[in-house]
This record gives structure tokens, sequence and C-alpha cells, in this order.
């Protein structure tokens, strides 16, 4: 569950910090006040987009810190996986925000973007007005499906995928292979030319690598001699070189410990640097000879590296990439060679393809078929005790006149919301209200299927009111029995229902305006209850409105 956000420099948020609790967490307040930049805040810690213009102005930075305790083995796995600690099931998000970059972070573990939207879904769902309208396309009927149904739909769909992408990469390869004789001798013949010329050049690995050091070496080769050249004379040529130093001050030294033994000690030093030195005269001569390049090598040298550049700019940017084009042309090569055999055989793959393809898409609509039926039921269960009458809902399968990684099923879910009225596709009878009703119920369901630890629920109340509302309260109040649920609303049937109450408020002064969060006790929940029935004037009637409504959503809380 999500125990704590903090939040700071964000839009309207100064700094917020808010503990939330188990169960059913409501945010209420004025509108404005800034409630949905608090849910856009969880969405942006998670991965979503944090444009630079909602630093709030003034600073140089945003942050907002998440903090989840779970025990969900699919989190832990994952998070094992890409070697980021978690101790106690603990998890830190963090997105810091500048003008020039957003750093993420995970329990201290820099992550990219991409591992936080991996992460997120595992985490929490959470439903607003953009999600409710993805129930008006009917492609994400057949994902809801295939959620709810996952333990046999999934491993079938993973094969379908695997499937279905060698079927589409052999479709087009067989489609670019009806080859007229010309056409395929013409191939064959520039073929031989590419291979014959890799072949001519007979590539060493790691010769291009050698040839550049030599050519290099060569290059300053007179350089390097002149410099040579003085170190020599310096140690080893005429009698101010230091090999003739060191030798006479041997001989001094020499006849010093004759007299003195105690100096003999310094005489082996001495005596040490000249063998040291005269072994590197040594040395050094070798390595001068050695250096001593002809034209001939020059021209070698260069001619070759200009060979092996010029196949590198044709077929690959190294030996080894070449050496592989070479071997692809050999394959491609044979298979012109015996093209009617291989254009066969390919044909025969494909048609084995399109069988097994066939026959899982097959098992897969008899699966989706069977997981379809309790599907309908609880949906339709579910809204029902959101206050939809005599409803009828039901999932109608059709064929698709092609393959799909999802496989052949087009999924709809229909509705009637009216007796005696037929079902209609959802997308083209349901109203806001109605959608996020049918939204809720959905997620209820889901929710319970996939283990997810929190919901967080973002105008739910759109376009509802009266006995529809209390429904809703109720139904969010049931699933908060099961797991921990935010919802923000502006209805106080809703707000009643709630375990912990925050009031979100906006005060503004001559040169800022600031939005902060607070958690209400239980005579601060009444009043922000009882301003949400009266509106700007607050009669001791509406108060003690306030307090039964509240008294009897206590009765009613987790109730099944």
């Amino acid at each position: 569950m999500l125990i704590s956000m903090h939040v700071k420099n964000l839009a309207l948020i100064e700094e917020a910090e808010v503990d939330f609790n188990d169960h059913l967490n409501i945010l209420t307040g004025e509108t404005g006040a800034g409630k949905s930049i608090l849910i856009g805040s969880i969405q942006s810690a998670l991965g979503g987009r944090i444009p630079k213009e909602m630093i709030r102005e003034g600073s140089d930075s945003a942050l907002i810190e998440l903090i989840f305790q779970t025990d969900n083995p699919s989190v832990l796995s994952l998070l094992g996986e890409y070697e980021i600690p978690c101790e106690d099931g603990e998890i830190l998000i963090q997105r810091r925000v500048t003008r020039g970059r957003v750093i993420n972070r995970i329990n201290d573990c820099t992550v990219t973007v991409s591992r936080l939207k991996e992460i997120a879904p595992l985490l929490l769902d959470l439903s607003g007005q953009h999600e409710n309208q993805l129930l008006l396309k009917p492609r994400n009927h057949r994902a809801i499906l295939d959620s709810y149904g996952r333990g046999t739909i999934r491993p079938l769909l993973e094969r379908i995928k695997l499937l279905y992408k060698e079927y589409t990469e052999l479709s087009k390869e067989l489609s670019g292979r009806t080859l007229k004789e010309d056409e395929r001798l013409r191939e064959m013949e520039f073929l031989r030319y590419e291979m014959k010329e890799i072949e001519e050049a007979r590539l060493v690995e790691g010769e291009d690598q050698e040839l550049e050091q030599q050519y290099y070496l060569i290059s300053h080769s007179r350089e390097i001699l002149e410099d040579a050249g003085i170190v020599q004379d310096l140690t080893s040529r005429g009698q101010a070189s230091a090999s003739d130093q060191i030798g006479r001050a041997v001989r001094h030294m020499g006849e010093i410990a004759g007299l003195d033994p105690s100096a003999s000690d310094l005489g082996s030093q001495l005596a040490t640097i000249d063998d040291l030195l005269s072994d590197f005269n040594r040395e050094l001569s070798s390595y001068i000879d050695n250096l001593e390049y002809d034209d001939e090598t020059y021209v070698q040298v260069e001619e070759r590296l200009n060979l092996i550049n010029h196949l590198k700019a044709r077929y690959g940017d190294s030996i080894p990439a070449i050496l592989a084009y070479y071997r692809n042309n050999e394959d491609k090569l044979g298979q012109l060679e015996h093209y009617e055999e291989y254009l066969e055989e390919m044909k025969g793959r494909y048609k084995e393809l399109e069988k097994e393809l066939e026959a899982s898409c097959a098992s897969l609509s008899v699966s989706r078929r069977k997981e379809a039926e309790p599907l309908a039921r609880e949906i339709k269960k579910a809204l029902e005790d959101l206050n939809f009458k005599e409803v009828v809902f039901d999932i109608d399968f059709e064929r698709m006149d092609h393959y799909s990684p999802e496989g052949y099923d087009e999924v709809c879910f229909m509705i009637s919301t009216n007796p005696g009225q037929a079902p209609r596709p959802l997308h083209e009878i349901a109203s806001g209200g109605e959608l996020s009703r049918i939204m809720l119920a959905i997620k209820s369901i889901l929710a319970g299927e996939e283990g997810i630890e929190t919901l967080i629920f973002d105008e739910i109340d759109t376009g509802i009111s009266g006995r529809t509302a209390q429904k809703v309260s109720e139904k969010l109040s049931v699933i908060a029995g099961r797991r921990q649920v935010i919802a923000i609303t502006h209805l106080p049937q809703i707000a009643a229902m709630a375990d912990s109450h925050y009031l979100i408020e906006k005060t503004s002064d001559e040169s800022t305006t600031i939005s902060s969060i607070s958690l209400l006790d239980e005579e601060e929940s009444v009043e922000e209850l009882a301003r949400m029935l009266g509106g700007a004037k607050i009669t001791e009637a509406v108060m003690e409105n306030a307090r039964e409504m509240k008294s009897l959503a206590s009765v009613m809380r987790h109730d099944s």
C-alpha cells in the first residue's frame, strides 16, 4: 500500500507531506484547490511526464517522493531482477525535476523511466477520466477480459505472439522472394562479386589495429629516430656521455673503497647503476635498429589499410562485421542457387505456421469465451450494486478477418440499462456517469484478481448524485475493506464513507498561492461534509445533517 507522499515545489504546492492509511482515504476541497495536482504527482512519480513548467515559480527543482509497503511477490521479484535492494518490503520512489533533467530513484538506486513504468502497475491502479474513456474503445475490452483470465489466457497469448512474429516475417520474406529468372541471376552475380572482393582480401581479425599502430610508427619514425639518437649520444657516445662519466666515477669509487672499506657499499650501488645503464644502451641500440623502415614497407602498410577501410565502408565497420556480411551473402547465394527448393521450403513452413497460429488462436478464443461468462456475471452484479437497475451485461465475440498478436477475437462489452432494451455496444450508449461506474465495477473485480494493493480513483463521481452516489460510496467502502483505496470526490455521500478524510486547501496572499493538505479529525470531517452539503452558508441544520450522514456511513462501512 501507499504509506506516504511528499511533494515539494510542484505547481501550487510549495511543500506537502501526507501519510495515507488503510482502507478508504478520501480527498476533498474546493474546486481548484489542488486535488488533481496531488493525484497527478502520484502519476508523475510512477513514470508520468512532468512538464518543466510544473516547477513552482522561483524554484530550480521539484521533488516527488512516494513510500510503499508491499509483500507482493511480483514486485519483490522484479526489484530483485534489477538488483534494487528492498528491506522489509519498503519501496521509496523519488523523482527530482530540474530545468534540464529528471532524476529517478528507487530505494536510492538510479533507474530509467521505463523501469518506473514497469513497476508502477504492480504497486497501484489509478483510474481517472482518461481511463474511463478507454472503455469507449472495444480493443480495451479484450485487454480487460485477458487480464481477468490471465491465468489461462496469458500462456496462450505468449505462444501466439511468438508464432505471429515468425508468421509475419516469413510472409514478408515470401512476398519479396517472387524473383524472375533474370533478377535471380543478377542478384547471384552481385553476391558473388561482393564475396570475391572479401575473399581476395584474406582478412585476419585484429590486423587492422596492428597495421594502424605500425602505420603510425612509420609515419613518425624520423622524429623517433632523431630523439632516440639524442638519447644515445647522452647516455653512451663520447667522453661527455652518461656511460663514460659513470665509468670514471666507478673507478674513483674503487680507489676510495681501497682506502676506506666502509665506502664499499656505495661502490656496489654505483657499479649497479653502471650495469643498468649498459643494459639500457644495448636495448636502445636494438630499438633504433628495428625502427628503420624502408619506403616499400610504408607503401605496403598504407595500401593494406586503404583496402581494409574500403571494405569497412562497404560491408561493415569492423573486420568481424565484414566477415559476418560475407557469411550472410553465402547463405543468400545458397538460397538463390537452389531457389525453387528454398521457396518450397518457405511455403511449407508458412503453411505449418498458419495451421499452428489458427489452432492457437482457436484455443485462445475458447479460453476467452469460458472466462467471459463469469466476468460478465461479476460485472453485472457489481453494476447492480452501483444502482444499475435491471441491467443486462454481456460480452460479444466476432472473428477478425486476419490474425494479430492477440489472436483473432474482437471483443465488445454489450450493455442495456433499460428494461426491454436489447444490449448494445457499450461505447454507443454509455454516458460519462455510467462510464465511471462501469469502470469502478471492473476495477473492483480486476484488483482482486491481480493482487493490486492500492486503487486510486479521480473523478469517480462524474455525472452522478443522490442514490447512485450513495451506492458508489458503499461500493468504494466494500473494496476498501480488502485493499487501500484513495479517491477524490466532490460528493458528501462518498466523503462520509471515508476511513481517513483529507482536506486540500488553497491559500493566497499578494505574492503567492499555496495548496496544502491535512488529515481531518472526526469533527473537522463533519464540518467539511457540511460545507459540501450547504455551500457558502452552513446552518445548524446542515451540520446536523452532516453528522447524521457520517454516523450512518460508519454503520455501513466495509459491509460486503
